[in-house]
C-alpha cells in the first residue's frame, strides 16, 4: 500500500501521509498479518518453542515459589507481635514499608529484563534471592539468639515485653531486603516466561498460552489456600521454625526444578525497554516546543509514520489529545536520512506510534492513581483485621481455633465462589441489557470495586465498635470479646468483591489499555499502586497514633485494642475512599479509551484508516 493520498481520519480532521508511511503492498490486512507474524517468529524464537515440555519445570517452579513466599508472610503479622513482641504500630509499619518496597521493586525488574539480561536469566537470580532471604527470616524463628527474651501473658497485659535489639531488627530488615530483591524479577517476569514457551503466530500456541493462564491462576488459587490455611496453623500451633522452614523447602526445590527444565526453555532475547522510548517523546516534544502547526492546518506529510515493526501489530491513529507532544513527530529539514527515510536522531524525531503510546500512558495515570487510596482497604486485610481476630473468640469446636492469619482466606473463597457467576452468568445477562461485550465497561467495574472498598471499611468500623463494647463489658484477662471471629465475615466478604471487582478490573484495564509492547509497564504500574497504598496507609498509621489522643486518652491504634478506637481509622479510611471515589468519577468521565487504527481496503486500493473508540 505505498500509494500516495492515503488518509488518516481522526476525530473531523483528515491527513494525508507521504508514500513512505506505511511500508509493504499486501493484497489485504490478513497478509499484513501474516507476514507481520512470520517475521515476530523468527525474531522471537531461534528453535522450535518448549511448548508443554517446559511447563512441568515452570508451573513447578512458580508454584513452589508461590507456596515459600506466600506461606513464610501470610502469617508474618502474628509473628512480629508474638515473637518479636512488637506494637501494632509498629508490626503494622514493617509491614506496610516492606510490602511497598516489594511492590515497588518490579518495576526495576521488568527493566533490567526487558532492556538487558531477559527473563531467565533475572528468575533464576531472583529466585536465590528468595531463598536467601527465607533462609534469613527462618534463622531468626530457629536461634534464640535473633529473638528478644520470652514473654509471659502477665507482662504481656502489662507491656513489659522486651522488644528486639537494634542487631535483632536488622537482620530481620536484611532477610526482608532479600526477599524484596527476589520479587522484583519473579513478578514481572514470571507469567511473560512461561507465555514465551508457546508461538503466539499459531492457533495451537495460542491455545497453548490460554491454557498456561489457566493452570497458572488455577494453582495460584490452591496455593493461597494452602498458605493461609496449612501453613498458617502449623506457625500458629505447632512451631514457627517448621511453619517458616517448610516454605524455604519449598523454595529451594522452586529453584532445582527451574533449573532442571533448562533445556527444554525458549529464551527470548531482550529487545529494550519501553522506558527509552517514552523518554524519546518527552525529549523531543521539549526541544521542538517553540515549532508553530500550520495556521491554515494543512499538515502534509508533516508526520513521520514509519510501519510497524518487532512485536507490535496494533497501529494507533494521530489523536488530538495533549497535542503538543504531536510536535516530537513533526518532521523538520534534515531529520530523515536520504537513503531510506529513517531517522537520523531518535531523540529529536519520534513516529506517530511512539506519540500515542506516551498518550496512552499519560491517559492511564490519573486512573490509576484512584487505585491507590481504594488499595488501601486491602491493606488492612493483612495488620489491623488481624489483630481483630487476635481479640475475637476462633475456637470452631471445642479443640480447633482458627489461627488470627487464616481470617483472610474468607476473602479468597469468595473471589472463587463468585468469579465464576459474574463471568458465566451476570455478565452474559448484562451484555443482554447494555449491549457490551463484557456487560459494563471496565471502568464501570473498577468504580464498583471501589463503592465495595468503601463499604467494607464502613462494616469493619461497626463491627469493631460492636466487639470493643463486647470486650469492655465482659473484661476477660486477656482482652478477647466473647463473639464469633466470623463477626469479621461481612467485612471479609465486601472486601472479596472489591478483588472480584476492583483489582481484577484495573488488571484488565491496564492490559487492554496500554499498548502491545507496553502491557510490562503496566502491570509494573499495577504493583506500583500497591507499593504507595502501603506507604499511604503507613503514613495514615503514624499521623493517627501520633495526634489522636492525649489529656489522658489513649491513641485510636493503642496497643490495647480494646482501650483503643480503631473504628474511627476504618472510618477515615472510608471518607477518604469517598473523596476518591469522586475523584474517579471524574477521570472516568474525562477518559478517552485507546483508539484502533483499522485498515479497510476499498475498490479503489485506497486505504482508510479511521479511529474507533474501544469499548473497553
Amino acid at each position: 500500500m505505498a500509494l500516495e493520498g492515503k488518509r488518516l481520519c481522526c476525530r473531523a480532521n483528515c491527513f494525508h501521509m507521504p508514500s513512505w508511511s506505511i511500508s509493504s503492498k499486501p493484497s489485504s490486512q490478513q497478509e499484513q498479518r501474516a507476514g507481520d507474524d512470520q517475521v515476530l517468529s523468527a525474531k522471537i524464537t531461534k528453535r522450535k518453542p518448549g511448548g508443554w515440555r517446559a511447563m512441568p519445570f515452570i508451573l513447578g517452579n512458580e508454584t513452589f515459589e508461590r507456596l515459600a513466599t506466600f506461606g513464610l508472610l501470610a502469617n508474618f503479622t502474628v509473628y512480629l507481635v508474638k515473637k518479636l513482641h512488637m506494637d501494632q504500630v509498629s508490626a503494622s509499619n514493617v509491614i506496610y514499608i516492606w510490602s511497598g518496597v516489594s511492590n515497588f521493586a518490579p518495576l526495576v525488574g521488568a527493566f533490567i529484563s526487558d532492556a538487558y539480561v531477559g527473563k531467565f536469566r533475572t528468575i533464576a537470580f531472583s529466585s536465590f534471592a528468595l531463598l536467601l532471604g527465607m533462609v534469613t527470616v527462618t534463622l531468626t524463628a530457629w536461634i534464640p539468639e535473633l529473638l528478644p527474651p520470652p514473654c509471659t501473658q502477665q507482662q504481656k497485659v502489662l507491656g513489659q515485653c522486651l522488644g528486639p535489639t537494634k542487631a535483632q531488627l536488622g537482620i530481620l530488615i536484611m532477610g526482608l531486603g532479600f526477599l524484596s530483591i527476589g520479587s522484583a524479577g519473579v513478578r514481572p517476569c514470571s507469567i511473560p516466561f512461561g507465555a514465551d514457551q508457546f508461538d503466539p503466530t499459531t492457533a495451537e500456541g495460542k491455545k497453548g498460552i490460554n491454557s498456561f493462564f489457566n493452570w497458572y491462576y488455577t494453582s495460584f488459587t490452591v496455593v493461597l489456600l494452602l498458605a493461609q490455611t496449612v501453613v498458617v496453623y502449623i506457625q500458629d500451633s505447632v512451631s514457627w521454625v517448621l511453619g517458616f522452614g517448610i516454605p524455604t523447602v519449598c523454595m529451594f526445590f522452586s529453584i532445582i526444578l527451574f533449573f532442571i527444565g533448562t533445556k527444554f526453555y525458549v529464551h527470548v532475547e531482550p529487545e529494550g525497554s519501553p522506558f527509552s522510548g517514552i523518554m524519546q517523546v518527552l525529549v523531543a516534544a521539549y526541544r521542538k516546543r517553540r515549532i508553530e502547526f500550520p495556521a491554515d492546518g494543512e499538515l502534509n506529510g508533516l508526520f513521520y509514520d514509519p510501519p510497524l515493526k518487532g512485536v507490535v501489530m496494533t497501529k494507533l491513529p494521530l489523536t488530538d489529545q495533549f497535542r503538543f507532544l504531536n510536535k516530537a513527530a513533526i518532521i523538520e529539514v534534515g531529520e530523515l536520512k536520504a537513503a531510506d527515510g529513517s531517522r537520523s536522531d531518535q531523540w529529536r524525531l519520534c513516529s506517530i506510534q511512539q506519540v500515542e503510546e506516551v498518550k496512552c500512558l499519560v491517559r492511564i495515570i490519573p486512573i490509576w492513581a484512584a487505585g491507590i487510596i481504594s488499595l488501601m482497604a486491602m491493606t488492612q486485610q493483612g495488620t489491623f483485621i488481624v489483630f481483630q481476630a487476635m481479640k475475637m473468640d476462633r475456637h470452631l469446636g471445642p479443640r480447633f481455633q482458627i489461627p488470627a492469619g487464616s481470617i483472610g482466606v474468607i476473602s479468597l473463597i469468595t473471589v472463587g465462589l463468585w468469579l465464576p457467576f459474574y463471568d458465566r452468568i451476570l455478565v452474559p445477562a448484562l451484555r443482554k441489557i447494555t449491549k457490551h461485550e463484557g456487560g459494563i465497561t471496565l471502568l464501570q467495574r473498577i468504580g464498583i470495586g471501589i463503592v465495595f472498598s468503601i463499604l467494607a471499611m464502613v462494616v469493619a468500623g461497626l463491627t469493631e465498635r460492636v466487639r470493643r463494647a463486647s470486650a469492655i463489658k465482659h473484661h476477660h484477662p486477656d482482652g478477647v470479646a466473647p463473639m464469633s471471629v466470623m463477626w469479621l465475615a461481612p467485612q471479609l466478604i465486601l472486601m472479596g468483591f472489591f478483588e472480584l471487582f476492583n483489582i481484577l478490573g484495573q488488571i484488565e484495564f491496564f492490559n487492554r489499555q496500554f499498548p502491545e509492547h507496553m502491557t510490562s509497564i503496566g502491570n509494573a504500574l499495577f504493583f506500583c499502586s500497591f507499593a504507595l497504598a502501603n506507604y499511604l496507609s503507613s503514613l495514615l498509621v503514624n499521623v493517627v497514633h501520633h495526634v489522636t489522643g492525649g489529656h489522658g486518652r489513649p491513641d485510636w491504634l493503642a496497643n490495647d485494642l480494646n482501650a483503643g478506637r480503631l473504628e474511627y481509622f476504618y472510618f477515615s479510611i472510608a471518607g477518604m475512599g469517598l473523596l476518591n471515589l469522586i475523584y474517579f468519577l471524574y477521570c472516568a468521565h474525562r477518559y478517552r479509551y485507546k483508539g484502533n487504527a483499522v485498515q479497510i481496503q476499498d475498490n479503489n486500493s485506497h486505504v482508510d484508516v479511521e479511529l474507533r473508540s474501544v469499548k473497553a
